[in-house]
């Protein structure tokens, strides 16, 4: 199949949307697919082979002037490529710049608007460069947030269109009124162009019908994968101090703070072997406070020289990070609809402890790779962490079934496989019967 896939890229920030786009562009190309693999906004950051375009669409600069200086609405596109190389917008990424949640409403919800927004003369660049381009057989969005775009494409290509469904949620609730709502109303209007919504999991297949407003039966299942390449296939070896581990962006949505209250009260527990809490992941300018206040409060419990953020790896070095650790946790604050982290600490055999909610109970159920506990509650994590601590039986039993539940049932070549199948039967539906379940839906 011939496949166009258009991405966002999130500046100079690890994106799981973006890494999980990559890692199935380059999948489904390794199996002799087509794809091409185009980023908006940004060049987009990934810890394996970047395969997507060199061009970058709907730059990011250009998106901005376009929105707040109406000149730049009818700037000519010779002039527009000063700002819209690659090099540009990769100067402009390297900071990290807290955004107004006012001015973000605004842009997403001209963004949802289409050709009826402040960036139409995007939409025609792009549309102009996909007409010297092969057709595709589909074309797939990363996002609700680019369903602006589906009218002009499906008017333009006259071919079938899905959009993946990872992680919308979050970031319209962040918009505030009245944006979160105008987004919302514009995207159930432009569903109606849209042949099929691909959830990565099937809790979001269960929850953005309703959210979103779209008809339950446009949604299909394409679970999560990862490429397991560089993943070790042996048992793991304990260092002899028991770590605990959190592997995510730093941000109070991630729930660090959550997981150190729980080292708190578990380091409160009699006759402990040497413990320490290791934390690695993105950090944006904007969360260095809270980072800071984390150390700070780790300090005051005089647990300062146990707490250690170490930054950001690249894939070897996250590999690494991950096949250190004894038990890794990340208690996310709202419903999370992918947690890669867990597939690659499973797949170093390192045991899970999660909040029962979002997609975790899925992953956990199929892989049989971790705990549950309460959402929210710090002693709940406590008490499940230190359940694996006093049972090192059971935490290595724990560690097997991950290893092996996510090769089973998350690797990237059974997400593409997966995203194949669901592409086929979006091209080819029954002209009297709704869409086939795909394979994951029938697992």
């Amino acid at each position: 199949m011939r496949i166009l896939s258009i991405t966002a890229g999130a500046a100079g920030a690890y994106c799981g949307s973006c890494l999980r786009d990559n890692a199935l562009a380059a999948e489904l190309t390794a199996q002799g697919h087509d794809v091409v693999l185009l980023p908006l906004y940004t060049p987009t950051l990934t810890d394996e082979t970047n395969v997507s375009q060199d061009r970058v669409f709907f730059g990011g600069i250009s998106v901005y002037l376009e929105q707040h200086l109406p000149l730049f609405r009818k700037t000519p596109s010779l002039l527009d490529r000063l700002w819209d190389s690659s090099l540009a917008l990769r100067l402009a990424s390297r900071r990290s710049i807290p955004i107004e949640p006012r001015l973000l409403g605004e842009l997403t919800v001209s963004m949802l608007k289409g050709a009826g927004g402040f960036q139409r003369k995007e939409i025609a660049k792009l549309l102009r460069w996909l007409s010297g381009e092969p057709p595709p057989d589909i074309i797939c969005l990363s996002h609700a947030l680019l369903i602006g775009l589906a009218r002009p494409l499906r008017e333009a290509l006259r071919r079938p269109i899905c959009c993946t469904l990872q992680g919308d949620d979050l970031f319209l609730e962040g918009l505030g009124e009245p944006y979160r709502s105008q987004a919302l109303e514009l995207i159930r209007a432009n569903h109606v162009f849209v042949d099929a919504f691909l959830a990565v999991s099937s809790y979001y297949a269960r929850f953005m019908p309703h959210y979103l407003g779209v008809p339950a039966h446009k949604v299909q299942v394409v679970p999560m994968g990862i490429n397991l390449a560089g993943y070790p296939a042996g048992p793991r070896r304990s260092s002899g101090v028991f770590t605990i581990g959190y592997f995510a962006r730093i941000g109070p949505e991630k729930g660090l703070h959550i997981l150190c209250q729980a080292y708190r009260v578990l380091r409160q527990q009699q006759n402990l072997p040497p413990c320490r809490l290791e934390a690695a992941g993105y950090l944006g300018q904007e969360q260095k406070k809270y980072l800071a206040g984390i150390e700070r409060d780790m300090k005051d419990w005089g647990l300062d020289g146990e707490f250690h953020y170490r930054g950001v790896p690249d894939r070897e070095g996250k590999i690494g990070f991950l096949a250190s650790l004894d038990v890794l946790s990340v208690p996310s604050t709202y419903a999370e609809p992918k947690g890669t982290y867990l597939l690659e600490a499973m797949a170093c055999g390192v045991p899970v402890v999660q909040p029962r909610r979002g997609a975790f109970p899925e992953i956990i159920e199929k892989t049989g790779g971790g705990i549950l506990v309460e959402s929210g509650d710090s002693a709940s994590l406590a008490k499940g962490i230190l359940a694996l601590l006093r049972n090192p039986s059971r935490a290595a039993e724990l560690g097997r079934n991950g290893a092996r539940g996510v090769r089973e049932h998350y690797s990237v070549a059974r997400m593409a496989a997966s995203a194949v199948e669901a592409f086929e039967n979006i091209c080819a539906p029954s002209a009297s019967q709704p869409l086939r379940p795909t394979l994951a839906e029938r697992v």
